[in-house]
């Protein structure tokens, strides 16, 4: 489903200089995989995941998804493509002066869907996500767990072939943390949805990811298959990973 071919990425530093964020990675997920970035602060996850829907532009390198390499469409082509990409962030990014229908609408109106198609999805949407009782809520009104669901419901909305999270629990308790995961999981058993995680959190990684990459200094280092809870790391920088979880 994702192919990332030597991707590299660099930001200028305010004090001169270059950052190297990612450097020539390369990485490949199956159709229907839950998998995980995973590494300390400052590794490159959230740079990475960013690249995979292009907006970050890697300054060399391609990315392919669902067949298609993102880095040579045009504009047009791109918001189309982005489409079949739905994105779940860390900090919710819902609009505060609409309801949560129409938070998760949105992305549906943006794309030109009929008012009565819209209706319909969002509905779809909103039980998936178990907020149906929810819909004329506004953000201001719901738990950081819910907002993260109406995040979920808006990223799927449009039916993509993959959802990228970026940090999608780091804001929330363990115990709300874990029902966005299943959530998350639900959705790929669910729907075939290919997930595509980023975290610091060896447990979310152990709950529902099929495999994981552990990113140090802008590269993957590591992929490791995980397996019935057990995690089998070969690196050390990996092993502390597992330490720390």
């Amino acid at each position: 489903m994702i192919h990332l071919q030597s991707l590299s990425k660099r930001f200028q530093r305010p004090e001169g200089g270059w950052f190297h964020a990612v450097d020539d990675t390369s990485l490949s997920i199956a159709q229907g995989e839950i998998f995980g970035l995973i590494g300390f602060s400052g590794a490159g996850k959230s740079t990475l995941l960013r690249l995979i829907n292009l907006l970050e532009r890697p300054d060399a390198g391609r990315v392919i998804v669902d067949g298609q390499d993102l880095t040579t469409l045009s504009a047009r082509q791109l918001r189309q493509a982005r489409q079949n990409i739905g994105m779940v962030f860390q900090q919710f990014n819902l609009l505060a002066n609409r309801t949560v229908a129409q938070n998760v609408a949105f992305p549906l109106e943006i794309a030109g869907w009929q008012k009565a198609d819209i209706a319909v999805r969002v509905g779809e949407c909103l039980e998936v996500v178990h907020l149906t009782d929810r819909a004329d809520h506004y953000p201001a009104q719901l738990s950081g767990g819910q907002k993260q669901r109406v995040g979920i419901a808006r990223a799927l909305a449009s039916r993509p072939h993959v959802i990228l999270a970026d940090e999608p629990t780091s804001a929330l308790d363990p115990k709300t943390t874990q029902s966005i995961l299943s959530c998350l999981q639900e959705i790929n058993q669910r729907f075939g949805v290919t997930v595509v995680i980023v975290t610091h959190e060896m447990g979310v990684v152990r709950s529902i990811c099929h495999r994981a990459a552990v990113l140090d200094q802008g590269r993957v280092i590591e992929v490791m298959d995980v397996a019935a809870g057990q995690v089998d790391a070969n690196t050390d920088l990996a092993r502390s990973l597992l330490e720390v979880a």
